[in-house]
Parts: structure tokens; sequence; C-alpha cells
């Protein structure tokens, strides 16, 4: 795939109506001219074959027809100053008016806005209520474990350990009630200086919300009947472990009437199997505590006037698929981070008798779900990605067949967008594409196309499973849009430089330090800078290139794309003494304003169907054994679980508020149920 930037036209009027994301910029390349379409004027017209005569060989590179995906952009020399498009062509050297003398006061106006909370709407369901779907399952048995004594925090022998036994039973056991938030906390903070300029609306239906995952949040780890899980037991030395993390099993009330009061319309979360199903596997009883303690969220959500986006399966995978033998819960994977026991060979049948379980108790009222989240990750071998795709698959057909839903099914993949170190190498353009192909194309490929695995997958992994013509055919068409978290970008080259020979070398040697991803990953560009600001952990700031991402995966898959998590841990924010600097976290306003704005450009501009995005996380919380890279909206104290809102959380509330049509007058971007 050639890696270029599509060549767009720059508004006439800065804030005149845009037009129709279905409505192309560049029509292509013609023998007698370029053809473009006039913004202002509505009507198309050519510019004169002497304009492009000396542009023809780079304007080849760039077009490439309605519909293609795009890359990083080729470095084109310029000589002179940075161009200022909101200024008038010829500039105005007349000298300014100095006003005389006068009197000095502190004045300044400034204004002063609160968040405005959402508000509820009418009831909708999306399938039959719980009560008609129970003839879907096998019989079902019942229990209900009882729950840690808070008395018994003085046998605890884990006193040193601040997030141990003794320290989860000195806090909560009960709900906290919810308590209205302060109008004072409410208070939108001084807006900065510079900021996005556009003119750019998202469609009244964009799905726009902020998202956590339960092993990263809850806490109460053995409490309510809860069994152990992979997360429980994948942090074996002194650092922190998820024991109690931010005790949402407790705060959810009070946790989803603050979104709720900053005006969030989608709230993602995670269930936690083992707290649903202790023993996992099919025909053990259902912990009735947990299954109750998540419908009871999801209506919280919906009284709020919230709408719950569920996620089954969040990394947390049940500690019984490592049988007696924990310890390979550490053991390195052929593929991706950890080991998630995906591969263990009752994991498909537990799964989907799992996810059946929580589907016919809560499809009435959620709409969206996502069957897994990011399983490149946590897939061991080829087994375990086989499992994924044959697990989720069987779940949507469940979903659309048994129960007759009307929502939207789909997974959560990673991939940090590879971008080729030099665009006008082919061989820095073979490793991105071998790099992206092979983090998505193993489960994009079968999902949304209907096709194999990429062959930069099945030349790394010797023992994946193959897939049969019957395999694809119920495989294909499982997914509504594809899901992505697309945090940064990273500068890919192959392993030797100018060598795509290397590539295929590394392929098949498990030792190679470049081993699986068998490429070249670097944060620096050919001019030798950052390819964008840094974090406290692997993202940077990469606005343009998520947008060029987007065009990659709508014209790769062919499906709607949406944001399901992005996010940004400032520099050194952990290290902060007090209370308003952690809260003044302006990289992290940046980065969502920027992204936000290249998704309107995607959308607008590259006509790509972008149908939301949920920021990650609402809150500071658990980051695997790390309370330093804090990805969240607001701020927890780790001793009182106090939460207090960061400017980021304002500004990309503020943005999204400012930019979303009302139901009554804007378009629908389609994403109905």
């Amino acid at each position: 795939m050639l890696y270029a930037e599509k060549v767009t036209l720059v508004w006439q009027s800065v804030c005149q109506q845009p037009p129709s994301p279905d409505q192309q910029h560049v029509r292509g390349a013609g023998t007698n001219g370029v053809d473009i379409y006039n913004e202002s004027e509505n009507v198309r017209s050519k510019t004169p074959a002497s304009y492009t005569s000396n542009m023809a060989s780079w304007i080849a590179l760039l077009l490439f027809g309605l519909g293609s995906a795009t890359a990083q952009q080729y470095y084109i020399p310029v000589t002179g100053t940075s161009a200022r498009p909101q200024c008038q062509a010829t500039p105005s050297y007349s000298q300014p008016t100095y006003s005389p003398y006068s009197a000095f006061a502190y004045s300044m106006t400034e204004t002063v806005r609160t968040a405005t909370s959402v508000q509820p709407g009418p009831t909708i369901t999306y399938a039959p209520p719980a009560a008609s779907l129970t003839s879907l399952l096998s019989s079902l048995s019942f229990t209900t474990w009882g729950k840690w004594d808070p008395n018994a925090t003085a046998s605890a022998t884990d006193t040193d350990n601040p997030y141990g036994d003794a320290a989860w039973t000195a806090l909560w056991n009960t709900t906290v009630s919810p308590t209205p938030i302060p109008t004072t906390e409410l208070v939108l903070p001084p807006p900065d200086y510079f900021g996005p300029t556009d003119c750019y609306y998202f469609p009244a239906d964009f799905q726009f919300g902020v998202a956590g995952s339960a092993a990263q949040i809850e806490g109460a780890t053995a409490d309510e009947g809860k069994s152990p899980s992979l997360m429980d037991i994948l942090i074996q030395d002194d650092r922190p472990k998820d024991y109690v993390t931010n005790e949402n099993y407790y705060y959810y009330k009070q946790e989803i009437e603050r979104l709720a009061s900053m005006g969030v319309k989608y709230y993602s979360f995670s269930l936690a199997w083992s707290r649903i199903l202790p023993f996992a596997l099919p025909g053990t009883p259902v912990n009735r505590q947990g299954l109750d303690h998540y419908s009871d969220l999801i209506d919280f959500v919906l009284e709020k006037g919230m709408i719950p986006v569920l996620t089954v399966l969040h990394f947390d995978t049940p500690a019984q698929f490592f049988a007696a033998n924990l310890s390979a819960a550490q053991a390195k994977p052929l593929i991706g981070y950890s080991n998630g026991g995906y591969q263990n060979e009752t994991f498909v049948d537990a799964y989907v008798n799992y996810a059946k379980i929580v589907m016919t108790h809560y499809a009435d009222r959620v709409p969206i779900w996502f069957t897994f989240n990011e399983p490149f990750i946590y897939s061991f071998n080829g087994l375990s990605v086989d499992h994924v795709l044959k697990a989720h698959a069987q779940v949507y057909h469940f979903y659309r067949e048994s129960i007759n839903g009307t929502g939207k099914i789909s997974l959560k993949f990673n991939d940090n967008f590879g971008v080729p170190r030099d665009p006008a190498n082919p061989n820095d353009v073979y490793a991105a594409d071998h790099f992206n192909s092979f983090q998505l194309g193993l489960f994009c490929n079968p999902i949304f196309l209907g096709e194999d695995y990429p062959d930069s997958y099945k030349e790394t992994v010797p023992d994946y499973v193959p897939l049969a013509p019957e395999d694809l055919a119920y495989i294909n068409g499982t997914a509504d849009f594809l899901g992505i978290d697309p945090y940064t970008a990273t500068v890919v080259s192959p392993p030797v430089a100018n060598s795509t020979d290397s590539i295929h070398e590394c392929c098949t040697n498990t030792s190679s330090t470049y081993f699986p991803y068998c490429v070249n990953q670097s944060t620096l560009t050919t001019t030798g800078w950052d390819v964008g600001y840094r974090s406290q952990s692997y993202v940077y700031i990469t606005p343009r290139y998520l947008r060029l991402y987007l065009s990659y995966l709508y014209n790769t898959f062919h499906t709607p794309i949406v944001i399901t998590e992005f996010g940004f841990p400032v520099f050194g924010e952990a290290e902060q003494t007090t209370l308003s600097d952690q809260l003044s976290d302006m990289p992290r306003s940046v980065y969502y304003l920027s992204y936000m704005s290249e998704v309107l450009k995607a959308i607008w501009e590259d006509g790509v169907h972008v149908a939301g995005a949920f920021a990650w996380s609402f809150a500071d919380n658990w980051e695997f054994g790390d309370y330093t890279a804090h990805f969240g909206l607001q701020t927890v104290n780790r001793t009182t679980q106090e939460r207090r809102y960061k400017k980021s959380f304002f500004d990309l509330v503020d943005f999204m508020n400012t930019r979303t049509m009302p139901p009554q007058q804007g378009w629908s971007g389609g994403w109905t149920f």
C-alpha cells in the first residue's frame, strides 16, 4: 500500500457550512488538470493544466483514487516562514496608532461557566427482558457467598502492604450512596490561549464517552464471591496489586454521579468474569451478588441519563484457565505481551457460556457490546487467536439469532499506528504494512473481510490454526464496526536498514530482539525530531497520524470506526505534590483536543465514518502494577479515594458539546439501533 497524505483544500471561509462527509474533496488527476470541489460556491472547477505540469511527479504519488487509505505525508522542502492561512494573502504593514496615556485599572473580563449535567432521555430496550430469555440457557444455579468480615483486620499479616488484605478490610464494605456534586467543583477552568479553530461538527448520534475496566478500578478482589483472575496473580514482585485500586465496586454510584454531572453521555466499563462465575466453567453456580451488582450499575447509568457500553472480557481471565500451574500466567507468549489463557482447551465453551449468561441478563438495557479487549496483547499463540475468533463469532450469532438483539457488537483492537520512517523508501513502507497487518489483520481480515490471515501473521506464528471456508463464512460480518485504541504512532523500518529480507529472517527466529513484530520501532522521524510530545509512558501526542490511521482502517477493512480508548499520562504528573498542580494538566488537554480535531477532519475532509470516541480513563487507575502513569481525567487520592476533576476533563467535554449537532437540527451519522 502506498503511504502518502491525501491532498485537501483550504477552506475559503473558516466558518462556512462544511460539506457532507460523502462529498469527495479531491476528485483525482485528469489529463487536463486536477478536479477540485469548490467549497464556497458549491460548484466544481478545474485548475489550468499549466498549474499541474510542474507538480505531476508528486501528485501521482500523493493521489491514488477515491476511497484509498493514506498514511504519513511526504517531506516536501519549502522555504520562507510558516503559513498563516487565517490572514490576508497580501499583508498590510501599516503603522499602529498608539493611544495616549490613561489611568490604569486592574480589570479583565472573564466568563465563568459550569458543566451541564446530562439529562435522562426516553427508555429504550435493545432485546427482550431477561425473564423471557432464560429458556435460552441450560438450567442455572445461583449461589451467594459471604462477605469479608471487616473485624478480621486484626488478624491480617500483611500490614506493611498498603494494597494488601489489611488495607482492604480497613476500607468500605457497603455501597456508597451518591451525593450531588457541589457547583463549585463544576466551574470550568480558564481557557487556554491557543486552541482549535475549526468549525466542523460531530453528528448528533456521535458516541462520546469515557472508559474504564473492572480490574483497574473495582478493587474488592475477594469480596462478595469473586474468585481470583489473571489480574490478581499477574504482579509477582513488590509493585502494587489490583486488590484495592479505586474501590469502584463500592463507589460506582458516586462515580457515575460525577460523570453525569460533567455531561458525559456514554460510560464504557467491563465485567469481571470471576465475579459472576467464581468457578468459571459451564454448569458451575452463578454468583447472585456479582450478577446483581452489574445489573444495579447498568440501571443507575440509565437513571442518570447515560448509556452503558459493556466489555465482556478486559484481560481478567479467571485463574482456573491456568489450572494448578499459576506460574504459567508469567510465561512469555509467542504473540502478545501476556498469557491470557485463551489457548486453554476449555476456554471457548466457558467464555461463550459466560457471555450468554450476561447477555441474557443485560442485553435489554445495553446497546453496545465488546466481546474482547485488545485480544492480540493477551494471545499466547496461534490457538489463542483461533479461540478468540470462534468464541467471538459464536457470541455474535447468539446475540443476533437467539436473543434478537438490536444493539451493536464488536471487539476493541490495539495497534499503535506504524508509519514508515521514510515514506519514499519502499522498504520502510513494507515494514509499516507488515507491522500493522500483523497486529490487526489476524482478527480483522476474517471478521470484516471474510479473508484469511495475512502473510505477516502466518509467517511469524507457525502454529496458527488454518481457517476453513466454513470458518470464514461463519466469522465474516460478526462485528458492526471496528473498535480501535489508537493511543499513539510509532516510526517503523526494517530491522536492517533497506532490507525487507531482514523482516522475513526475523519472522523465523523467535530469539530475535525484534520478534514478533520484526521491525525496528522508533520515536524519531528522518528529521531527527520526536514523532510528538512525550508522556509518562509509551504515548506521544501524534494527532495528524491519528487522522491518517483512521483513513487506513476505514479504507482497509471497510467498516465504520469507533475509537474505544485513547488517553495521555502526563509526564511527571504523579510527582506533583499539590492538588492544584495535579488538576492543571494542559498537555492532556492538548492531546485530547488535537486528536478530536483530527477526527473531525477525518470525517469531513476524508469521508471516514468515525462513529464515536471514548476517553481513557475517567479517573487515574491501576495500570498493571503501576500508579505513576496517570491516564485519568480525574485525580484519585489513594488514601481517601476522593476524586477531583482535572482541567482536561472540562476542556474535552466543552470541546465535544460545542461541536456536536443538536438532535433536532443535526444530521445523523447513521448510528441507529
